[in-house]
């Protein structure tokens, strides 16, 4: 028993005497030295702002019309007994083409009569008037020297045969006129866009014989943003003149694959704003879409849908920073001179999905973030980190912005 309990006490004592053995190592290690713990500063991309020269571009987009479309419209009827071979789905035509004519037997007839009726009242008046003459004579051989009446110089009658022979004449003129009618000219030089008659089939007055428009200009609505009028500097119902002419445009679309491009000029703008868009429409005008401004023989078809990039003024001394740095519409934050950042309030003069031009609110040297502050805010210090600009551009060493309210939805709120 008392063997027993001695081996308890031993094992109790090596116990202790290891634990206090750990507790004379523990307070003998090396004590870590204490230092204040402190975050870096977030680090941000900068681009140093440089002063440059560009062009600031507007582009948009719009369809392409004729400047006249119309539905050619019979004036007689009758019996359809030709149509031209330009008459179809897409045919050319020239002014004055005969396009369709109608049967004109009854209405040379109708002129034969009226010429006929011309012949009697023009005899008729003669007749009339020999007889006024002579009246005339026996009243200044036999009269007493007073006045005569009317009826004695026999003028009642003379008024009516000269009424009857122009009643006859405007007859005769309106037979020829009806008789020209049954050839159907077209009015300008065109195309056909439908048809709705054919040989043989009869058509009465005010009957739609086809729908035709000229090829002489085409017309394209661009609609434009306010501030895209004040990019262009133009006012609205602008209308181009020799001493102020309208900017440049280029037209693109895609046709059988292949890109094509047009070139016209803004000739006027709408007098009024669309309710709807709160847009205003610039008119571009480009002349013989069909044959000069053709390119490469491809036509600036009707119907078509095109971009349109509108040459803008030249800029000097703007900043061109990409789109990333610009928060809301007008704001950037530059670094400073102790790493804090500063907002800065900037006038804009055009922004694409890229790029921003700024005209005002920077200085050549600043420092201007253009990558995401991620909380920060102003007066918060950072680290700026240097960015490859070459990322950046729109179109590296073109000096050409382009501008448009509707890439303004890339910029930062």
């Amino acid at each position: 028993m008392l063997r027993k309990f001695g081996v308890v006490i031993g094992f109790v004592l090596i116990i202790g005497v290891a634990a206090a053995i750990l507790a004379l190592l523990f307070d003998m290690r090396p004590r870590p030295e204490e230092r204040d713990e402190t975050l870096a500063a977030p680090s941000v991309f900068i681009e140093v702002a440089t002063p440059t020269s560009t062009t600031v571009d507007v582009v948009t987009q719009g369809e392409v019309r004729p400047r006249t479309d119309i539905n050619l419209t019979a004036q007689v009827g009758g019996r359809i007994i030709s149509t031209d071979r330009s008459f179809v789905n897409g045919g050319a035509f020239k002014k004055n083409d005969v396009l369709v004519r109608i049967e004109d037997t009854d209405y040379r007839l109708a002129l034969t009569r009226a010429e006929a009726r011309v012949a009697q009242a023009q005899q008729a008046l003669n007749q009339e008037q020999a007889e006024a003459d002579l009246a005339r004579r026996d009243w200044e051989e036999l009269g007493d020297g007073s006045r005569p009446s009317d009826l004695t110089l026999r003028l009642p009658q003379l008024r009516q045969a000269e009424a009857n022979f122009q009643s006859a004449r405007a007859d005769e003129r309106e037979a020829r006129l009806n008789l020209d009618r049954t050839m159907i000219r077209a009015p300008f030089d065109g195309r056909v866009r439908t048809i709705n008659v054919g040989l043989g089939q009869f058509i009465t007055p005010g009957a739609q014989l086809g729908g035709i428009f000229s090829t002489d200009v085409a017309e394209i609505r661009l609609p434009l943003s306010d501030t895209d009028f004040a990019t262009l500097r133009l006012p609205i119902a602008f209308t181009a003149t020799e001493n102020e002419p309208g900017p440049d445009v280029i037209l693109s679309s895609v046709v059988g694959s292949s890109v094509r491009e047009w070139r016209g000029k803004i000739m006027r703008t709408e007098g009024a704003i669309d309710t709807a868009t709160r847009q205003i429409g610039a008119i571009a005008v480009v002349n013989d879409p069909y044959g000069a401004a053709a390119d490469d023989g491809v036509p600036l078809a009707m119907g078509l849908f095109v971009d349109a990039t509108i040459k803008g003024r030249a800029l000097d001394n703007v900043y061109i920073i990409p789109s990333t740095a610009l928060y809301g519409r007008d704001a950037v934050y530059v670094v400073n001179n102790q790493n804090r950042l500063e907002r800065r309030t900037v006038r804009v003069a055009s922004v694409s999905s890229k790029s921003v031009v700024v005209v005002s609110g920077l200085a050549p040297g600043d420092k201007v973030v253009v990558s995401p502050l991620r909380g920060n805010g102003e007066g918060d210090e950072v680290t700026p980190v240097i960015s490859d600009d070459n990322q950046r551009r729109d179109t590296p060493g073109s000096g050409t912005a382009a501008a448009t309210d509707r890439g303004a939805g890339a910029a930062q709120n």
